[in-house]
């Protein structure tokens, strides 16, 4: 079996090539070359539009395409026909994307980027110091008590959870249907604007998809209280910025964090670089898929073998 395995990661694959699998590295932003148009797996990560474009309409003994991002929005765009199986990154990224929430969280609670403007002015920042320490507002400063709300409650969730409890946060979230995960409450969306009323932090790790496009929009981020916090570690697409822009400047929203956004790398000329109190990461959130050679080898096996595969979402 042909597996094409992309040039922006290392894998060790060398138990198949041992088996006799022929393990090809290719370029992510050029056409596959004609000499491997018979590979049957196609392993992705970071590749360009054209290159999935590519390798959809011209590989026809495509089997299965394993992208090792957590969401498949740009393999299921590419084109792939109907009876190739795509298979996600989902819980590759669960540590690190955490990780960097939870930093993005308090880095915005803490105002951490107010401060650091004080330390570029060599200014003791005595008024911030006096806002954290007053009784009226030093909630606002704490995860102690907060009230955190994660939107997308899948396995980065699982793990994010627990961090903020550990920090004192009350944690609930919001998925399309009601329960409890991780040992956590869910709210199902239908319930969202009664949950996000009393929301002191607003997380959001929801997928790109037609439903969740500006889901983050207007009338959302109108029901939280104006000293709420927002936070995306999900996907760009599914906030509307011209909304969050002017929630920001019309001071609705105490501060938000971004490590992703509609168009990426995001233009100089972008309005969010000057917005007031925003936190912009350039989508370094997961970046570190953990434990790759491991699914891409057992899906593989499992398509051998005609078992299920691992985060099947399509085909």
């Amino acid at each position: 079996m042909k597996i094409l395995v992309p040039d922006t990661i290392e894998l060790d694959l060398s138990d198949l090539a041992a088996s006799g699998d022929d393990v090809v590295v290719y370029a992510v932003d050029k056409p596959i070359p004609s000499e491997h148009r018979d590979a049957e797996v196609l392993v992705v990560w970071r590749n360009s539009s054209e290159n999935l474009a590519d390798a959809a309409g011209e590989l026809p003994k495509l089997r299965l395409v394993q992208t090792l991002a957590a969401g498949p929005d740009s393999v299921l765009a590419a084109g792939f026909a109907d009876a190739v199986a795509i298979t996600s990154g989902r819980s590759l990224h669960d540590g690190p994307v955490a990780e960097h929430a939870l930093a993005l969280v308090l880095a915005a609670i803490r105002r951490l980027d107010i401060l650091l403007e004080s330390q570029k002015a060599g200014t003791w920042n005595q008024p911030y110091n006096a806002a954290q320490s007053n009784p009226a507002t030093e909630q606002l400063y704490t995860l102690d008590g907060a009230n955190v709300t994660i939107w997308g409650f899948g396995s980065i969730a699982g793990r994010l959870a627990p961090l903020l409890a550990a920090l004192g946060a009350k944690v609930t979230g919001v998925a399309n249907s009601k329960g409890e995960r991780y040992g956590f409450p869910v709210h199902s969306t239908t319930e969202l604007p009664d949950v996000l009323r009393t929301t002191d932090v607003l997380i959001s790790i929801l997928p790109a998809t037609p439903e969740t496009t500006d889901a983050l929009n207007e009338e959302v981020l109108g029901a939280l209280p104006k000293t709420a916090v927002f936070v995306n570690v999900g996907r760009g697409a599914t906030v509307d910025e011209d909304a969050l822009l002017a929630a920001l400047g019309e001071g609705r929203l105490r501060a938000a964090a971004l490590d992703v956004t509609k168009v990426e790398p995001l233009p100089a000329d972008s309005k969010l670089w000057d917005a007031p109190n925003l936190i912009i990461t350039p989508h370094v959130a997961g970046n570190r898929p953990k434990g790759s050679a491991k699914l891409v080898q057992a899906n593989i096996s499992a398509l051998k073998d005609g078992a299920p595969l691992t985060n099947q979402v399509a085909g």
